[in-house]
């Protein structure tokens, strides 16, 4: 008689390999990667280019010394997208070594000290970011101004190899503070939200440029929901309530509280919203629970932009979601077929 080998389950194969939906994650961060550019210069592609380099050194040792065979790499390219969303958050002119620093919090910390992909309780890209904005606040916060080039392409790499600008360039001469930051500390001061967005700074919604750039995240954001990459509940969320929430604040009193389209079109709130609260990792896996996710990063995010110490507090959002997801899930399981109880 003729046996044949039995396997446990799951007996289906996955829809889509995890290399398939990274290539398209990565894909789908182009439109915003190119806005980011035309905005902010080539010191993003520098950025990404040394956190790619980092990312995939400290993947290869880290996989080494588990006894993995490094070829692993090639077949899941997530630490490219753990690299790419971290060196986002970064100013295009910060020094090499925060990308090192960034890097190995996410990888070795975030990532293999808990068992590698699949089985990280925390967003690594957030766990680097959060990682160096508080150990190096003011190396991570020295942006440039939207739409100013004052370097060409070799004295941004100078810099951020160096840490010094050419002279006679001076840090306080190039740097500004971001849309949020100014509006939080300028409205701490007693300053009107109308008297502030006559800066330069901002644009019709946010900031000048980051208007540009988040909605280059959503264009990204709509190609990986075509390709069902991601599901709509969380990005709906994160953005449905921080308009939900800061709506009736504006209407109340709109000299003290942003409008709600500043939030959504300022800061990385759109970079979360489609790529980072939609990990499907460190996010919840049934629809009510990926909805009370996002309503729960959008809120989140809005109270630490009022009331916290950081002008825009996306990635620590994310980090607490991320702790309570399990929470979620257990709460929010969907109902066993042709039972009345819940799995």
């Amino acid at each position: 008689m003729r046996t044949f080998p039995v396997h446990g389950g799951p007996h289906l194969s996955p829809p889509r390999h995890v290399r398939h939906v990274m290539v398209d994650v990565l894909l789908a961060l182009v439109p915003g990667i190119a806005a980011h550019v035309w905005f902010f210069g080539v010191g993003v592609l520098v950025q990404l280019i040394l956190a790619a380099g980092f990312a995939i050194a400290i993947e290869a040792v880290a996989l080494r010394w588990r006894g993995l065979p490094v070829r692993r790499i090639g077949g899941d390219p997530s630490v490219l997208v753990t690299a790419a969303l971290f060196a986002l958050c970064l100013p295009p002119l910060a020094p090499w070594w925060i990308s090192l620093a960034g890097m190995l919090a996410a990888v070795v910390l975030a990532r293999h000290a808990y068992g590698g992909m699949g089985y990280n309780l925390f967003n690594p890209a957030m766990v680097g970011y959060a990682v160096v904005l508080i150990s190096f606040p003011r190396e991570v916060s020295g942006w440039i101004a939207a739409g100013t080039q004052a370097l060409d392409p070799l004295d941004v790499i100078r810099t951020i190899l160096a840490g010094d600008l050419p002279a006679p360039l001076r840090w306080d001469t190039i740097s500004s503070a971001t849309p949020l930051d100014t509006v939080k500390s300028l409205a701490a001061r007693g300053h009107m939200i109308g008297e502030i967005r006559h800066d330069p700074q901002f644009g019709d919604f946010g900031g000048r440029g980051w208007e540009w750039i988040a909605n280059a995240y959503a264009l990204g954001g709509l190609y990986l929901l075509w390709r069902g990459v991601i599901r709509w509940q969380v990005p709906v969320a994160v953005i449905g309530s921080v308009i939900a929430v800061s709506a009736p604040l504006w209407l109340l009193d709109a000299d003290v509280h942003p409008m709600p389209l500043q939030h959504v079109f300022s800061g990385g709130l759109m970079l979360a919203a489609w790529f980072i609260a939609t990990d499907p990792v460190t996010g919840c896996a049934s629809p009510r629970g990926r909805l009370l996710f996002g309503i729960g990063v959008g809120v989140l995010t809005l109270v630490i932009r009022r009331w916290g110490s950081y002008p825009d507090g996306v990635a620590f959002a994310v980090l607490l979601m991320n702790g309570a997801a399990p929470l979620i899930d257990r709460y929010t399981r969907p109902r066993v077929f042709g039972t009345g109880s819940h799995a």
